[in-house]
C-alpha cells in the first residue's frame, strides 16, 4: 500500500492509457464498466500520457496493429506518445472528471520546463498524484539524463501541490535517482524497455514502422520485462528502503505476490488488458476485466485468512 501525502492510499494501479485520457475507458471498455466488470474505484487510474504540444506519434486509431504487436507473454509498442496535447485535456476533459469519486493520476512527458508548467496548471484539481514520465523509449530521441530527471522532479515539486510518481525504466540510473529524490517524489513506477535491450539481435515485429520513422523497435511490456524491471526494483528497495515502489508487468494473479517479494509496495496493470499471443477477439472484452478479478480474489483470500485465524484463536 502506498500512503500518499494527500491522504490517498492506493495499492493497485491501472497503467497509463489503460482507460484512455479520461478514465472512462476505450470503446470496448464502456459496456464492461457499465456492467461493473471493471471497477474503477478499486484502482489508481493513470491517464494516458500528455505532452505540452499535441503529438501525432505513430498511432492510427483504425489500424493500431501498425504500432502495437502482441508477443508471447506481453506486447511491444511504438505508439510514440500520441495525444492531443495538454491544453486540450485541460479544457475538454478535466472539467468533466469526477475527481472525488476516483483516484485519477495525470501522466506528463516532455522537456523539464514544459512538465513543470503543466504540473503547475493542475493545482485546482483533486488528483491522487501526478506521474512524471521521463522514460518512454518511443519518443524518437534519447532519454533524459539523471540530472535532467532530478531537475524536473524538484522543479515540479516546487510548483505542485500533488504527490509525484516517477516512472523509470531499467536502463536508467534508478538507484541514484531514487536516492536523490527521497522526499521529493512519493513513489517510483516502471516503464517499458526498448526492444533492443530485451531481445538483442532479434528483429522487432515493428521493424517496418521502425524503418519508416526511425528510432528503435518499440517498448516491450509484460512477462518478458519482469527479468529486467523486477531485479532493478529490488535493488532500489535494498538501497533506498523508504521509497515506495510500484511493480509493472503483472500478467497473472501469482505475479502480485512475487512482485511484493522483490520489494513492491503496490502493483500496476497495463499489458494485461490486451489479448494474448493467440489473439482471440473476445479477449478485448475479457482481459480488461482481469485486474478487477485479481483484486477481488486477493480480498477474498484475505477475508478467508482472517476467518481461519479467528477460528484458530477461538
Amino acid at each position: 500500500m502506498i500512503k500518499f501525502s494527500n491522504g490517498r492510499n492506493i495499492d493497485k494501479f491501472l497503467a497509463s492509457g489503460s482507460l484512455a485520457f479520461d478514465g472512462k475507458g476505450w470503446l470496448w471498455d464502456w459496456p464492461l464498466i457499465r456492467l461493473d466488470l471493471i471497477k474503477r474505484e478499486l484502482f489508481g487510474i493513470v491517464l494516458k500520457s500528455l505532452t505540452f504540444e499535441p503529438r501525432r506519434g505513430n498511432l492510427c486509431w483504425w489500424k493500431p496493429w501498425e504500432c502495437v504487436r502482441i508477443i508471447k507473454g506481453g506486447a511491444v509498442n511504438k505508439v510514440g506518445l500520441t495525444n492531443p496535447g495538454f491544453y486540450w485535456w485541460l479544457c475538454k476533459v478535466a472539467p468533466h472528471l469526477r475527481f472525488n469519486d476516483f483516484d485519477f493520476i495525470v501522466s506528463l512527458h516532455g522537456e523539464p520546463r514544459h512538465v513543470i508548467h503543466m504540473a503547475s496548471q493542475l493545482n485546482d484539481f483533486h488528483l491522487a498524484a501526478i506521474e512524471l514520465n521521463p522514460s518512454c523509449p518511443n519518443t524518437g530521441y534519447g532519454k533524459p539524463t539523471t540530472e535532467d530527471i532530478v531537475h524536473t522532479a524538484m522543479g515540479t515539486e516546487e510548483v505542485s501541490r500533488h504527490p509525484l510518481i516517477l516512472k523509470l525504466s531499467a536502463d536508467q540510473d534508478c538507484v541514484e535517482i531514487a536516492r536523490r529524490l527521497v522526499g521529493v517524489i512519493e513513489a517510483i513506477s516502471f516503464n517499458t524497455l526498448a526492444w533492443e535491450k530485451v531481445f538483442p539481435g532479434k528483429r522487432s515485429p515493428l521493424h517496418r514502422l521502425q524503418k519508416r520513422v526511425g528510432g528503435g523497435g518499440g517498448g516491450v511490456s509484460g512477462k518478458p520485462l519482469q527479468r529486467f524491471n523486477w531485479p532493478v526494483m529490488h535493488e532500489i528497495h535494498l538501497a533506498v528502503s523508504e521509497m515506495p515502489l510500484i511493480a509493472s508487468s503483472i500478467m497473472e494473479y501469482e505475479d502480485i505476490g512475487r512482485a511484493r517479494e522483490f520489494g513492491a509496495s503496490a502493483v500496476s496493470f497495463g499489458t494485461l488488458h490486451l489479448p494474448d499471443a493467440n489473439w482471440k477477439f473476445w479477449q478485448l472484452f475479457t482481459n480488461p476485466c482481469r485486474p478487477t478479478r485479481f483484486v477481488e480474489m486477493e480480498k477474498a483470500q484475505q477475508v478467508q485468512g482472517l476467518i481461519l485465524d479467528n477460528n484458530h484463536n477461538n
